[in-house]
């Protein structure tokens, strides 16, 4: 134990250890003390001196320390100094007293050890088990140590948690009752779900975001600590990036419980520096959840949600609110912006909103006055003009509303409009607001046909007692005055914007007389770095006169235009002058994201959507500048010829949807024919069952009629209540008749109705079939199989007459011998029933009637499809022979050809050899007799009157 007090401060005497020695003698105790005591005194001891003594401790006492993590499980205590210990040497404390020197040299130190703790990877599954422990000792610097260990090696340390399947235990430090250790649970999960979005996910399905909510709710939202801070920045960890999270944030209506957080009172003043904080991460929340880096679907849908929970209400509230601090109301500019970005409806109702002052102004135009005055803060207007720019970002309506204020008949010489502003920040002295208000103004053209033309109408009155100049005019004229940079950049943008796919403005345009040669004066000059980007952009200028030019003036047609170019400036230097836009530095940076952040007043040059339409037209407009008229020429007809084979191509498409769906309407047909067909076979077979029931019911019927007879002669009341017995079986055997007769007719009917349908779906078929090219071999089986399904209804009704034929027989044998039984006691009950029966008998005469007409009906529709399918047997076998007949001819024509063919190359071989022999006779001197015409041809003339007359026969 006097070790251990020279150890913690006691005085000994004799010269003192230095520390490396006491941290080998403590490790040694640890290593090798059999008493819990020892090790936990010793180990106490390391951990009073890691801080001093971190790379010592840190090199001898790592493995016995993690050796005590997995061994003394049992004693709380020394894991906790142990957990504390690992802590120390691992954590990288940041002191505002060291240098940076100092400091890198800590952070290293961390990293090695941490990279050393890590090399096993079963001591993170050690240390996530520890985290189980319900003791506090054990349970606070484990959770410290884990994050510790994510901030140094974040990655690796990751990969391993993910391995080892433990982030769900790492998700109950949020359920943890003690504050302390749910607090640094947080800053633990804040460096777990850094930039891994498996981990997100993980984290995001085992209810995080419920209790995040739940303990902001707790905390008191936006007027709450340091700990909503920390659940907000987890929050954003999990949703910024990660639209798996997103999707499951915006399902499971977590965006519904992100109001209340936006309601401030009327009272503004003195907003802590926590709660500012607060609700900054809260919009930046709000703007990771429609950021125009998302999927537009899911941006929509966001969307749409918060504006039906009524939070893009409460957003507003607090941009028209009073004594709302600078950043809070900067940022919140930038959320409106995003949450009507592309959203019409988000849009109108943002258009409705007005600003508490009297008279009531709109939200817009108060926006704009902030945007051109000058005495506001830089970042305030770059929000305002990137909430001008969402709010006409595809909204054509909007468009129209802002040009409409600059036209004559809807200006209001009472109030300040949106347009007023724009005019006048883009003609002011201040050339921020000169581009802003270019680039505003930009944007109510943006893809709107309609408006660039409308905005040609604006006049503007330059001073008293001069006429009004056009808007296109006046920019022009700033332009050729030489202003600075900025302001000629922004101008130049809007006149491109204008007069890009819009003919009539490219023709007010160099209407102008003076517009073109200040152009090609200004490209063909070698100016300094400064004025590069503007001769590149009055290279696009007149670039796009060439290309969306449709020659209507005369002095400036495309084939001027290129002269012009190709004389005073040179093809090439245009290009390359042309080339100076992409080729800026701030180029590439407005092109990443649609929001205007600049870190100066003075490199606010480029707008994003500017920077599509020159990577849109840069190329065309090269080659516009290069091809010659001939080529223009071809490539309009080639878009000409391209035009009508789409146009043919187009129409084929719609003929054969209009085939398709007269097939599928035909198939649906037929389908609905197959099953009212087999609903007429289950009628039918009903309606046997039913007659089988009845014939079982007459022989009933005799029975009991033979055996009244045999008795009726032993007394009178017997035969008195036979004949009631008789006249109520003949009731029942009348009722049955005439059901019987219903259904009968019933049957007929639906026959009928089933004829009809199959005659109208034959006759479609048939003319469907001729227009999409179906054979005759289809045709005649579909007619086939329907002349048979005819032919088995007209035997089943056959049959059905049969055997009401067969029940009429035995009904009268019945009635014959009911009237014998009671003809000595009943007459008058007689001549009744005799009348009734006649009835029935002409009833059932009817029906026969109307039965046979059916069948003498269906015979003659079956002798009709007889001749028919006759008639198309016939046909098709005339096609056939006459097909046969076409391939024998064809046959003999091929073997003609090669006949002929052969006798030609025999003929040719004796030319050849007449005309060697002729030419030895003439050098031997014998005189040779030419013939009149070449044997060849003569032969070949026989051959083809041959093959003429054979063809003929």
């Amino acid at each position: 134990m006097n070790f251990f007090r020279g150890v913690m401060g006691g005085q000994a005497a004799g010269p003192q250890p230095s520390g490396a020695e006491t941290i080998q003698k403590l490790c040694d105790r640890v290593a090798s003390s059999t008493l819990l005591e020892d090790r936990r005194d010793a180990v106490r001891a390391l951990k009073s001196l890691s801080k001093k003594y971190r790379m010592e401790v840190g090199t001898q006492a790592m493995d016995h320390l993690i050796n005590i993590l997995q061994t003394d499980r049992s004693d709380s205590e020394i894991l906790g100094y142990a957990l504390d210990t690992l802590y120390n040497i691992i954590c990288n404390d940041e002191e505002e007293e060291q240098d940076e020197n100092a400091q890198k040299q800590a952070d290293d130190l961390g990293a090695q050890f941490t990279d050393k703790f890590i090399q096993d990877p079963e001591h993170i599954t050690l240390l996530l088990t520890l985290l189980e422990e319900f003791d506090f000792h054990v349970r606070w610097p484990g959770v410290k140590l884990l994050t510790a260990l994510l901030k140094n090696q974040g990655v690796q340390v990751q990969g391993i948690i993910l391995v080892i399947l433990c982030v769900s235990r790492l998700m109950d430090l949020l359920a943890d009752s003690r504050e302390v250790i749910r607090n640094d649970g947080l800053l633990l999960l804040q460096q777990l779900t850094k930039g891994n979005a498996a981990i997100q996910k993980i984290v995001a399905f085992e209810n995080a975001f419920e209790r995040l909510l739940d303990i902001i709710t707790e905390e008191g939202s936006s007027d709450g600590g340091i700990v909503v801070e920390d659940c907000l920045l987890l929050l954003l960890n999990l949703l910024k990036n990660n639209s798996s999270n997103q999707n499951f944030f915006k399902e499971g209506s977590y965006i519904q419980r992100m109001k209340p957080w936006f309601e401030v009172g009327d009272d503004n003043a003195g907003w802590s520096a926590q709660k500012v904080t607060n609700l900054h991460l809260m919009l930046q929340l709000v703007r990771v959840m429609v950021s125009p880096v998302n999927s537009p679907g899911a941006t929509a849908s966001c969307q749409k949600s918060m504006y039906q929970c009524d939070l893009l209400q409460q957003l507003c509230t607090i941009l028209m609110a009073t004594g709302v601090p600078a950043d809070i109301l900067t940022e919140t500019i930038n959320t409106v912006s995003e949450v009507i970005r592309g959203s019409q409806v988000n849009q109108d109702y943002f258009a409705s909103v007005n600003a508490p002052s009297n008279p009531p102004r709109p939200a817009i135009v108060v926006l704009l006055m902030s945007m051109v005055n000058e005495r506001q803060p830089f970042v305030l207007r770059c929000a305002v003009l990137y909430c001008f720019q969402c709010f006409l970002y595809k909204n054509q309506k909007g468009q129209g509303e802002i040009v409409a204020t600059l036209l004559p008949s809807t200006i209001d010489a009472n109030s300040i409009s949106a347009g007023q502003l724009l005019c006048g920040g883009l003609f002011s002295a201040d050339s921020l607001s000169n581009w802003c208000a270019a680039v505003a103004l930009a944007h109510a053209l943006q893809d709107n046909l309609t408006q660039k033309e409308q905005l040609l109408r604006v006049q503007l009155a330059t001073s008293l007692g001069k006429p009004p100049v056009s808007l296109l005019q006046q920019c022009t004229n700033i332009l050729s005055q030489g202003s600075k940079v900025q302001t000629r950049v922004g101008l130049l943008m809007l006149l491109c914007t204008w007069i890009s796919n819009c003919p009539i403005a490219v023709t007010h345009f160099l209407h102008n007389q003076e517009n073109v040669p200040f152009l090609t004066a200004q490209i063909s000059e070698n100016l300094g770095e400064d004025e590069r980007l503007v001769q590149g952009l009055c290279a696009l200028l007149l670039g796009i006169c060439i290309y969306y030019n449709d020659n209507s003036l005369e002095n400036y047609t495309k084939e001027k235009l290129k002269q012009l170019i190709e004389k005073r400036i040179g093809k090439e230097n245009f290009v390359e002058k042309l080339g100076f836009i992409t080729k800026h530095e701030l180029y590439s940076r407005a092109a990443q994201k649609p929001q205007p952040v600049f870190p100066s007043p003075e490199q606010m040059l480029f707008d994003h959507e500017f920077t599509k339409l020159v990577k849109e037209l840069e190329g065309v407009i090269t080659k516009a500048v290069h091809k010659s008229t001939e080529e223009e020429k071809k490539e309009e007809e080639v878009k000409k010829t391209l035009e009508q084979h789409d146009n043919i191509v187009t129409q084929y498409k719609e003929l054969i949807r209009e085939q398709d769906a007269q097939i599928q309407e035909l198939k649906e047909q037929v389908a609905s024919m197959t099953s009212q067909n087999e609903q007429m076979q289950t009628t039918v077979t009903q309606q046997l069952s039913q007659i089988q029931q009845h014939k079982d019911q007459y022989n009933i019927l005799k029975l009991k009629l033979g055996k009244e007879n045999q008795s009726q002669s032993s007394s009178q009341g017997d035969g008195s209540q036979m004949n009631g017995l008789q006249t109520e079986e003949l009731s029942q055997l009348r009722e049955e008749v005439e059901e019987l007769r219903k259904q009968h007719s019933l049957l007929q009917t639906q026959l009928g109705d089933k004829d009809a349908l199959i005659n109208t779906l034959v006759c479609r078929c048939l003319c469907l079939f001729e227009s999409v090219g179906f054979t005759d071999s289809r045709r005649s089986s579909r007619r086939i199989g329907q002349h048979r399904e005819l032919e088995a209804l007209r035997n089943q009704v056959q049959s059905q007459s049969t055997e009401i034929t067969q029940l009429k027989t035995e009904r009268q044998d019945l009635l014959r011998k009911a009237e014998a039984g009671v003809k000595t006691n009943m007459k008058k009950r007689e001549e009744f029933d005799g009348a009734k029966m006649a009835e029935l008998e002409g009833r059932l005469t009817a029906q026969m009637s109307e039965t046979q007409r059916l069948e003498e009906e269906v015979k003659r529709l079956s002798e009709s499809r007889a001749e028919l399918e006759q008639q198309l047997a016939s046909s098709t076998s005339t096609v056939a022979i006459l097909q046969t007949e076409k391939t024998k001819l064809q046959t003999e024509v091929q073997e003609s050809k090669k006949e002929q063919d052969d006798l030609l190359m025999l003929l040719a071989d004796q030319d050849q050899k007449i005309h060697n022999l002729k030419q030895r006779l003439k050098d031997l001197g014998e005189t040779v007799e030419q013939l009149p015409f070449p044997r060849k041809m003569c032969f070949a003339n026989a051959i083809r009157r041959n093959d003429g007359k054979r063809l003929a026969e």
